[in-house]
């Protein structure tokens, strides 16, 4: 017989995910993300909360060792991909900077939204240069890039000093609509990476709170705020760390085993391998518990775990994941996937 595992609440997951990802935080720009993860999870006196100097939030939750540094750490981020404005055009459209690794067609035809260094905001679309077909030949053929994309925003703009006027500057950030939908168990929104995983660590942390629980060591939870650039988990892992579970998309696609109906270990990506032996103990676990899981190795990948061993950390590293279709497009995961992940996640708080 299966060792139980807390009640997991699939409603608050879906409920939180859903309000993250309609927070804008393209990287660099995250602090409305990470705020309305530390107000959902400010919900439980157990926790310690601090937003650190780079502005991600670690959470502190006592395990039973009764240990006051944490032993252990899981890390998801709520950074996503967007963009920045590069160059105001004398036609008043906008040329982006891309943030995090995109192809430009992913993008081509998504609403927009430029925010403004006063707060405010201004929608646009993001498209071809030559976007008419009843006007320019290449439309089809011409090769999608920064040089070749444009910003139309929803204003009356048709020079630089109008767009000016409307108070955009060089480099002012922008974000990519999400498009959720909720649709027979699947979830489908621009930037499940890593927002899905997130919502799977908020969703455990209040399983184990509501039966109150407590991990068996004492662990601290990263929401990142720069890894789709490639730092987020190189700093704010406390030094007391012994063991780092990166919880982060698993990319699907021909040649991978992972699909949106599991969760997924992985055991090597563009970075290496991870640590053999707490990768061996995350396989006993979903063993163990009879959480459905895939194994797989991601050829051009990197996560927060990576990072943090780049930086010099020496904890010892691995990294679990739902499936998401499609990553850095137009996503998609399914309710199974985010369940097996944060029972995932909960099995690995409880073991000794």
């Amino acid at each position: 017989m299966n060792p139980s595992l807390p009640a997991l609440n699939y409603a608050y997951l879906e409920d939180f995910l859903v309000r993250l990802l309609n927070t804008p935080s393209p990287t660099g720009f995250a602090a409305q993300a990470v705020e309305l993860t530390r107000q959902t999870l400010a919900e439980f006196p157990q926790l310690s909360l601090r937003v650190t100097k780079k502005g991600a939030l670690l959470a502190v939750l006592p395990g039973e060792d009764a240990q006051a540094e944490p032993s252990r750490a899981l890390t998801a981020h709520v950074d996503t991909l967007g963009g920045m404005v590069r160059v105001i055009k004398p036609s008043g459209r906008l040329e982006l900077t891309s943030i995090g690794g995109f192809a430009w067609n992913a993008v081509e035809g998504e609403g927009v939204s430029v925010h403004m260094q006063s707060g405010a905001l201004v929608r646009g679309s993001l498209l071809p240069n030559h976007a008419s077909v009843h006007v320019y030949n290449d439309v089809k053929d011409q090769k999608r890039g920064p040089d070749t994309m444009e910003v139309r925003l929803d204003a009356r703009t048709s020079s630089a000093d109008e767009t000016r006027a409307l108070g955009i500057q060089v480099g002012d950030f922008v974000s990519f609509d999400p498009r959720v939908e909720l649709n027979n168990g699947f979830v489908r929104s621009r930037h499940l990476d890593d927002k899905a995983c997130a919502a799977c660590m908020a969703a455990a942390i209040q399983a184990l709170c509501a039966a109150g629980l407590k991990p068996a060591r004492s662990t601290c939870f990263l929401f990142s705020n720069f890894e789709e650039v490639g730092h987020g988990g190189a700093a704010d892992i406390p030094a007391s760390v012994e063991e780092l579970v990166a919880v982060d998309m698993a990319a699907m696609g021909e040649g991978q085993a992972s699909d949106e109906f599991h969760a997924t270990l992985c055991v090597k990506d563009s970075g290496g391998p991870y640590h053999n032996g707490l990768s061996n103990k995350l396989r006993a676990l979903a063993e163990s518990y009879a959480i459905p899981y895939k194994v797989d190795i991601y050829p051009n990948y990197g996560s927060d775990a990576t990072a943090y061993w780049h930086a010099g950390g020496s904890a010892a590293a691995a990294l679990i994941g739902s499936g998401v279709d499609s990553s850095h497009h137009y996503e998609r995961t399914h309710r199974e996937a985010l369940e097996a992940t944060t029972n995932w996640i909960l099995a690995y708080l409880l073991s000794e």
